[in-house]
């Protein structure tokens, strides 16, 4: 199906890809934190006006727009989800279009996940008489921070008030470490579930030369701190993905002075629903029983964060060869397990979904820069895949149940 458009669609992506560069930079020098993105939702708002495209808000900053195809009648549906916040970063990058705002950044790609799909709706919106069914515009806001931006856009019940079936959503990720014109994909289980949690010890201050005379909440941090550790290497089944990390241990003493208390946080990933129900509760117990034991007070805190993310098989191999198709049977690149975490996992849970990594290295080393540094940046030709791909796989999937 895709053969006969394949070549306009390639000189459409060069016609529109200097606007689609100035819309991400634009972006980018204006980024917003999780629910702030009123600026960012506006410019989306304008972006789709100017295309004439209809749209409504969801979850305080998302956009939602509908492209209905004329090709024949359908009520099959496919969504294309794009996330827009950015994160508490200050940028080092020394580009002409670097934030503007201090102490926030784009340094997770999700400028150019915007753009690419305001790119992907200004071609579409060109070939709704190539495709049956409903395409749905998914900008949402919100994915960096807990509880995430899709838990709210599924409980506002917008994607059913469109009636219909949905058959796939379909989400992308820049990757530096996939080059720039590929695609990564793997079926089944990809993105780790993430939660977080935060511990105060409050012990007995008092001089590091009578340490008997106090309850010192480091060592009974630090011992917590390896005890907890042990819940992966001792508790945890090999065969399941699993990580506990700390990225905070602060003690606010002296050299000669222990503390009043300290302050632990960190995270548990993993691939496992059953098992991280379980980790939790064993996290939980340890940290509220042991400083305890030791003479100490403590409070425990467990954020639940977003569960394991699940590519749906048969859309992955459907999509798998229609990358190839686009991309001159070129094929895709399989992906090992990520335990990073994304809320697009909620979408997996609900309606077959799909999240590809899309290749932005090269040999350049502004690229090579992972997600979440202040000297991230992207080669930006990394657009002329990612629209082929989300077009020709929104169309192709529609289409292939209405010929």
């Amino acid at each position: 199906m895709i053969e006969p458009i394949l070549k306009e669609l390639n000189t459409k992506i060069e016609n529109i890809f200097p606007k689609i560069v100035a819309i991400r930079r634009h972006i980018h020098q204006h980024p917003e934190l999780s629910f702030q993105e009123y600026e960012t939702s506006a410019y989306i708002q304008q972006q789709l006006g100017e295309l004439g495209i209809p749209f409504e808000i969801v979850a305080q900053t998302g956009v939602v727009a509908v492209l209905t195809g004329q090709k024949s009648a359908s009520d099959d549906i496919v969504v294309l989800r794009a996330d827009i916040d950015a994160l508490p970063i200050d940028e080092q990058n020394d580009v002409g279009y670097k934030s503007k705002n201090s102490g926030v950044m784009h340094a997770c790609g999700h400028d150019f996940h915007t753009a690419n799909l305001l790119g992907a709706a200004s071609i579409l919106n060109d070939y709704k008489t190539e495709f049956s069914g409903k395409i749905v515009l998914l900008f949402q806001p919100a994915e960096e921070k807990i509880p995430g931006g899709a838990i709210q856009v599924l409980e506002s019940g917008i994607l059913e008030s469109f009636g219909g079936t949905i058959k796939a959503v379909l989400g992308l990720h820049v990757s530096p470490r996939v080059s720039v014109g590929k695609v990564g994909l793997r079926s089944g289980r990809f993105m780790a579930s993430s939660d977080e949690f935060y511990f105060t010890i409050k012990g007995r201050g008092g001089h590091a030369a009578e340490p008997h005379r106090a309850v010192d909440p480091i060592m009974i941090g630090a011992q917590l701190l390896t005890t907890l550790q042990q819940v992966v290497s001792r508790k945890a089944n090999p065969d399941v993905p699993s990580v506990l990390t700390f990225g905070r241990f602060i003690g606010d003493g002296a050299a000669n002075v222990i503390p009043e208390e300290v302050k632990l946080a960190g995270t548990f990933r993993t691939m496992d629903e059953v098992w991280r129900k379980e980790a939790l509760e064993m996290v939980a117990e340890i940290a509220a029983t042991l400083p305890v034991s030791l003479g100490a007070k403590v409070e425990v805190e467990v954020r639940h964060g977003y569960p394991a993310l699940y590519n749906d098989p048969a859309l992955t191999q459907k999509v798998k060869t229609i990358i190839a198709e686009t991309m001159g049977n070129s094929v895709p690149q399989d992906l090992e397990i990520w335990m990073a975490a994304e809320d697009f996992a909620y979408y997996s849970y609900r309606y077959p979904a799909l999240f590809m990594l899309i290749g932005t290295n090269n040999d350049d080393s502004a690229t090579q820069y992972g997600l979440h540094n202040p000297q991230f940046n992207l080669d930006e030709k990394a657009f002329e895949t990612s629209i082929a791909v989300l077009v020709n796989a929104a169309i192709s999937l529609l289409n292939e149940s209405n010929e």
